[in-house]
């Protein structure tokens, strides 16, 4: 069950039309889960290998492969929103993510444009369009949000795009409210996992601790933004599945990062074992400002410019989903088309 004394809150990081229509609904019937996301990699993922697609797919034949793509996501979409919209009428949660074209991360009305099309044609209120924490982002992240359209921050590494999407965020939420706007909300999704998996292997030539550079830095930013004293806007903490290969447990990144006001977007198996271990008593949350300074400290002693990995993975997670976004379009593709 969800801890409602801290605000902790699970959404999952996952989206599959079978899956939507029955194991998602008992999750949420029993309130392990509260909301849900997704992104090009994920969508990529279902549609190329569930047959739950191929019927629908046959009926859109002759349309272009992004035509397609979100004749399939905007179902998926509202068939999720529909399942939370219960929890959403509840409280702060009951929301699920769609990502706008990831070829759009540079391109503000772009963004936008995408954002109101894709929320009208899902025409449910619980719905969070999720727009990559760049200059391009910010702008759109304003308009969306005074339009009384929720924003999910997604492609968050550092504590300066925290801070950035905290500006643009509540300028949007107070431009909504002003034209009497009731409800909008906002989750700046933090990356967790990259930074170790990119990192460890040079703090264990160092003799330095591993797999925590994604938790001091999640938690960096959870501080600036609880300081910033935004009801409305909450750090989401993705990213948060282990891989194989790392020695850590299944919900290691969901456990060390279990906070007020927050949310974890994680697969299904780090929620599983998340709820099979068993919830923590209290917080993890916050961690003292003096002890994560001295962690990144010790890190710049050591060589490792925090500077340059938060570029490397901005970089490397907008390529990511360019590239996810692309192969599910080739493969959607009509057979003369290839």
């Amino acid at each position: 069950m969800v801890d409602d004394d801290i605000t902790f809150s699970l959404w999952l990081d996952f989206i599959e039309r079978s899956f939507l229509e029955e194991r998602f609904v008992e999750l949420v019937e029993r309130r392990v889960v509260n909301g849900a996301t997704s992104n090009p990699a994920i969508f990529a993922q279902a549609i190329s290998h569930s047959p739950a697609y191929q019927e629908a797919l046959a009926e859109l034949a002759g349309r272009s492969p992004k035509e397609k793509y979100e004749a399939l996501a905007i179902h998926d979409i509202k068939t999720a929103a529909l399942v939370l919209r219960g929890v959403y009428d509840q409280g702060s949660e009951g929301y699920i993510s769609i990502e706008v074209d990831p070829f759009l991360a540079f391109d503000t009305q772009g963004t936008v444009a995408e954002g109101r099309r894709l929320f009208r044609a899902i025409e449910e209120p619980n719905v969070m369009i999720k727009v990559p924490a760049t200059e391009a982002g910010y702008a759109a992240m304003t308009q969306l949000l005074g339009d009384g359209i929720s924003v999910n921050a997604t492609l968050v590494f550092s504590p300066e795009q925290a801070r950035r999407c905290l500006d643009a965020m509540k300028v949007g939420i107070d431009e909504f409210e002003n034209t009497g706007g009731e409800r909008v909300e906002a989750v700046i999704s933090v990356f967790v996992s990259r930074f170790d998996r990119m990192l460890d292997p040079q703090l264990k030539e160092k003799g330095l601790p591993t797999a925590l550079t994604g938790i001091m830095n999640a938690a960096k930013i959870y501080n600036i933004v609880q300081a910033n004293n935004t009801p409305s806007v909450r750090t989401l903490f993705a990213s948060t599945g282990v891989k194989e290969g790392q020695g850590l447990a299944p919900d290691y990144y969901v456990r060390k990062l279990y906070a007020p006001h927050s949310v974890n977007t994680a697969p299904l198996t780090t929620i599983e074992a998340f709820e099979k271990a068993g919830r923590p008593e209290t917080p993890v949350l916050p961690i003292p400002q003096e002890e994560i300074d001295a962690y990144f400290e010790s890190l710049e002693k050591h060589g490792i410019v925090m500077a340059e990995v938060y570029h490397r993975l901005l970089e490397e997670g907008i390529e990511a989903f360019e590239v996810a976004f692309t192969r599910m379009l080739d493969g959607l593709k009509d057979g003369d088309e290839s």
